[in-house]
Parts: structure tokens; C-alpha cells; sequence
């Protein structure tokens, strides 16, 4: 997955460039799916550099091994992005999962 295609599964699936964050909880990690988008005249990113951080999620995902439960996640879930609430998507990294919750 590259990060224009994770862009475009945004879009497909809400209609807007949603910014994405990774975050690690109580030893688990989720891509979260944020209430800004980048078509908002208050988002701190431009395009450019929306692209970069795509590009950037989308390489530490292929690295989780993780992009397959991302868009099964995205394709089925009835969640939206909403101010103040995210969509956090768990992501399971089975045994790799000790080299990335140092």
C-alpha cells in the first residue's frame, strides 16, 4: 500500500482526506483515522506535506504488516470521523508486536 492508496480509500470510503495518526495504547497499536481533513482551511498540513505523511503511515503500516486489517477495518465499518472522536483501528502485530512496543 502506498500512501496515495491509503489516501484514496479515505476518500472513497468518507469523501475527505482524513489525517491519520499511529498510537500506541496500553501496549496495543491503532491507526487512528482523525476528525481533520485536509480540505478544512484550519488543517496545519499542505498538500505536500499530506502526501509525505501518507506516504510515511503507509510504509510503517506495510512494515506492521498491518495494511490488509486496515482496509478490511475501513471498507466495513460504520464509524465517521467526528470532531473530538477518532476511528481507531487496532492493529494486530502477532509476534512482531515485542519490536514495536518498546
Amino acid at each position: 500500500m502506498t500512501g496515495q492508496d491509503l489516501h484514496q480509500l479515505l476518500l472513497n470510503k468518507w469523501g475527505r482526506s482524513y489525517d491519520v495518526q499511529l498510537r500506541r495504547t496500553q501496549g496495543k497499536v491503532f491507526l487512528q483515522v482523525m476528525w481533520k481533513y485536509l480540505e478544512q482551511a484550519s488543517f496545519p498540513l499542505s498538500e505536500t506535506e499530506y502526501e509525505a505523511h501518507m506516504e510515511a503511515i503507509a510504509t510503517y503500516l506495510e512494515g506492521f504488516g498491518g495494511t490488509l486489517q486496515v482496509q478490511k477495518y475501513i471498507l466495513d465499518t460504520k464509524e465517521r470521523p467526528r470532531l473530538g472522536k477518532a476511528v481507531s483501528i487496532p492493529l494486530d502485530l502477532g509476534l512482531r508486536a515485542s519490536e514495536w512496543i518498546l
